[in-house]
């Protein structure tokens, strides 16, 4: 796909599907004796739950998981069955970290923070120490998600004493940018909101030592949308035939888009694929958006007039392309309204296609980059017509 050397660390290949045991066990064996009988409590939405979860089990101590309510159910059940404490509160990380902060006051529990711990972090950074060691020629830049920051500010803080050469990039979702709003602003910011897609990332302030190392250490920080998160998802199961979760897969994500803005040939990029706790349920949506996450397909509103004649000069714009979605519903004498996916090489040929509705006399509106058009208007295409009468249903 692109003249470069590109690879993925693995870290979905963990005992907990993701990287999060290597902070957890950490901390936790480094915990003293008397800690360790009172045992640990810890706020995640799956991930660090699974790694504190089974660290907890190796080392005999009891754990309590805050969870928040949105957490996947795939993770919710796998930190029961290790044997961990579940308590499901709050709608966000945030709501739910509030929570674990009075348990462990009202239990005396020790927290084991998901990043902000300089103990987590170099559990994390470990990732970074095994990719020199196992990669011996040179790298351009390695490519991390961020949520917290615990991950990136492992790694960056081992790579940049080791090689500094290379450059470490982070990579955010769109609905969750606090690290990367932070270092814009060069203080900590705390987002509103964040959406859940990238659960996994889904945190509304970077964590205070986090932010201190990724201001010292990480070189760039790249935005990726949903589209570009599925299209990576499905890069990597073609190539190793296993299925990342949306947080796992944004560096991948990230590194495809550096090249393709950047324009890199024969550079050397390591990408860490984090996490594979990807509830089967979202794997329907996954595929439906990765097609628009490679930009192979164009989404489009076409309003034409409703007479003979209109259609055949539509499917003449379209051409030889292929249609991957038509819904049309009549709505009024005059125009009808007509939601068409074209199957599309790039967005250079989305664009030509705007062009030449515009060309034919036709109303388009360009609804490849609308969340709220793939999301949902594609499927509530319709509303009343006083010229719909005795309808009949046909499905195939």
């Amino acid at each position: 796909m692109f003249d470069c050397n590109l690879s993925f660390k693995r870290e979905d290949l963990q005992a907990v599907f993701s990287f999060k045991i290597r902070g957890a066990y950490n901390k936790m064996s480094s915990l003293s004796p008397e800690d360790r009988a009172r045992g640990v409590i810890a706020c995640s939405s799956g991930n660090h739950a699974q790694g504190v979860a089974l660290a907890a089990n190796r080392l005999g101590c009891d754990a309590v998981i805050v969870m928040p309510t949105t957490a996947p159910s795939l993770k919710v059940d796998a930190v029961r069955q290790r044997g961990a404490e579940v308590v499901l509160h709050g709608e966000s990380f945030d709501e739910a970290y509030r929570h674990a902060l009075q348990l462990q006051a009202d239990r005396g529990l020790t927290l084991v923070h998901p990043f902000d711990d300089p103990d987590v972090i170099a559990g994390q950074g470990t990732i970074g120490m095994e990719i020199l060691r196992q990669h011996g020629n040179p790298i351009d830049a390695i490519f991390v998600a961020i949520g917290g920051g615990g991950l990136i500010a492992g790694i960056a803080a081992y790579v940049k004493q080791v090689r500094p050469g290379i450059k470490i990039i982070g990579v955010q979702h769109d609905e969750s940018t606090a690290m990367a709003d932070s270092l814009r602003a060069g203080h900590l910011v705390t987002l509103d909101e964040v959406g859940l897609f990238s659960d996994g990332t889904a945190v509304k302030r970077p964590g205070t030592e986090t932010f201190r190392l990724a201001q010292e250490y990480v070189d760039d920080v790249i935005i990726v949308d949903t589209d570009e998160t599925c299209a990576a998802i499905k890069d990597v199961f073609t190539d190793t035939r296993s299925l990342l979760e949306p947080a796992g897969a944004l560096a991948i994500a990230g590194m495809k888009k550096y090249v393709q803005q950047t324009g890199a040939v024969d550079q050397t990029f390591v990408a860490i694929a984090c996490g594979a706790n990807m509830n089967f349920t979202r794997l329907r949506f996954v595929a439906e958006r990765a097609d628009y996450g490679e930009q192979r397909e164009a989404i489009f509103a076409v309003t034409i007039p409703e007479q003979p004649g209109s259609f055949l000069r539509f499917c003449e714009v379209i051409g030889e392309r292929d249609v991957t979605e038509f819904n049309y519903r009549i709505s009024d004498s005059a125009e009808a309204h007509v939601f068409v996916g074209i199957a599309a090489s790039s967005r250079h040929e989305t664009i030509e296609l705007a062009d030449a509705f515009d060309e034919a006399g036709f109303d388009a509106i360009d609804l490849t980059s609308d969340e709220l058009a793939k999301a949902h208007v594609r499927h509530l295409v319709g509303g009343k017509s006083t010229h719909a009468s005795d309808e009949v249903l046909y499905r195939f």
